[in-house]
């Protein structure tokens, strides 16, 4: 996830503003008066670096998260081997959760977009979401022996993804249950070794299935 400069930025400060905005608001109830305003910044700051509303939103959606590239970078490579292969997978979901607001307010825009559609979720699932599935895919392939990706590779990447997946959209239920989980001094090292160990689990599953038939 790509850090907010709202130091010395007009442009970062839209973007930080509009940020808290459309994850509150939606894209319909939120005005570009609002936003300029929270910016400190004029209406035709807007205009200047987005064009309109809709390009702000897009620009909000889409600068504010790390390229799939880049996180396949973490997980994809051949010569990984399979912990750390997943440990490279669950940093790409654990690092952002260090800061803190801007991830909550991320997720709470997808959240929204899925709610309140403008067309960007399903831009997301095709440019972000599927490359990011298919290295997963590939990843699994090679650990559990397999030329080609059948319906159970998929379940299993999409249940090895989960497990990051859940440390963003379930974090308050965490929070809720479990404080310590998330709050420790240690907590984002635990969590880590432990998404590994239960996604190993569940390859060694997969592979024993296959095994006994």
């Amino acid at each position: 996830m790509t850090e907010i400069n709202t130091a010395d930025s007009a442009r970062g400060r839209l973007l930080h503003a509009a940020l808290g905005l459309f994850a509150h608001q939606g894209f319909t109830k939120t005005s570009t008066r609002e936003i300029a305003e929270s910016a400190g910044t004029n209406l035709a700051a807007i205009k200047y670096y987005f064009g309109d509303k809709a390009g702000l939103y897009r620009a909000v959606f889409f600068e504010l998260q790390s390229k799939p590239e880049e996180e396949i970078r973490r997980y994809g490579g051949e010569a990984l081997s399979l912990r750390d292969a997943l440990r490279g997978l669950y940093l790409g979901f654990l690092e952002p959760l260090k800061q803190g607001e801007l991830t909550t307010l991320c997720m709470k825009l997808h959240m929204r977009e899925m709610l309140e559609p403008t067309g960007l979720w399903s831009e997301e699932i095709e440019q972000g979401i599927r490359p990011m599935h298919e290295a997963l895919v590939r990843v699994l392939c090679r650990h559990v022996g397999v030329a080609q990706p059948d319906e159970h590779i998929t379940r299993l990447a999409v249940c090895v993804a989960a497990l990051g997946v859940h440390l963003h959209v379930g974090r308050d239920v965490t929070d809720a249950l479990a404080p310590a989980l998330n709050n420790a001094p240690d907590a984002f090292d635990r969590w880590l070794d432990a998404l590994v160990m239960y996604a190993e689990a569940m390859v060694a599953a997969e592979v024993q299935r296959r095994a006994t038939g």
